[in-house]
């Protein structure tokens, strides 16, 4: 069962709207999904439904709000996809993380006090990142996280169990880029990065030609034996 909900951002002060998937029976957890670039589109609302099929109470906030709610952009439409860019430039990604924070916070109360955690895509994969060093997320996903050597500083702070998939040929993070998130997160005692040989950025998207089905179906079994070993 889907729905959208509103929920209240952690000042209290005002609401924002977040895609909802319920699993069939008792959730044995929850988790938030962070969206890409392209806003809470088909191909997230898509990533919330497997998780609710695999027993999760998923949730997708609206953390472009701020800027206009409701934004649903496709990557595979070229005037989108600069949109979608543009978007990005504007959009204040500590408020993102506050907004992830708040519903975090829903999704525990939503669940009884179940554990919660978090995965997130492009942009979402930074968020993530983000979320694992500055939220009590109980485990965290990142795919294909954008400018996360920028934020090494913050790894000290990530105390609970995080994992990065990381494509090898991404457009938007370059060798250099990657080596340094190697360099920093190898041999964080809670961190696992996994490299995705020859895989370029979106690879494990649910719609579109950036899909590339054999490692998509890798990093997503990855992700659902992590989460099922830290949330279950």
């Amino acid at each position: 069962m889907s729905e959208n909900i509103s929920i209240s951002t952690l000042s209290g002060d005002a609401d924002f709207k977040a895609y909802v998937a319920r699993p069939a029976d008792e959730p044995k957890a929850a988790i938030v999904v962070i969206q890409e670039i392209f806003g809470v589109n088909a191909g997230i609302r898509r990533k919330c439904d497997k998780l609710a099929e695999q027993g999760y109470l998923a949730v997708a906030p609206d953390l472009f709000w701020r800027m206009q709610p409701g934004i649903e952009l496709d990557p595979d439409i070229e005037p989108e996809m600069q949109e979608a860019l543009d978007w990005m430039g504007k959009f204040d990604q500590d408020e993102g993380v506050r907004d992830i924070e708040a519903t975090i916070k829903w999704a525990r109360e939503e669940t009884g006090g179940k554990k919660v955690g978090a995965v997130g895509y492009c942009l979402g994969g930074r968020l993530a990142y983000m979320t694992a060093a500055r939220t009590d997320s109980d485990a965290t996903v990142g795919y294909y996280a954008v400018g996360v050597d920028e934020l090494l500083r913050e790894k000290d702070a990530i105390a609970n169990p995080l994992i990065l998939h990381i494509p090898t040929e991404d457009g938007f993070v370059d060798k250099e880029t990657q080596q340094k998130m190697h360099e920093g997160l190898d041999s964080h005692p809670k961190s696992t990065l996994y490299d995705y040989e020859g895989m370029d950025h979106g690879f494990a998207t649910e719609f579109g030609q950036r899909r590339n089905e054999e490692n998509a179906d890798l990093a997503d079994k990855r992700t659902a034996d992590f989460f099922e070993t830290h949330l279950a």
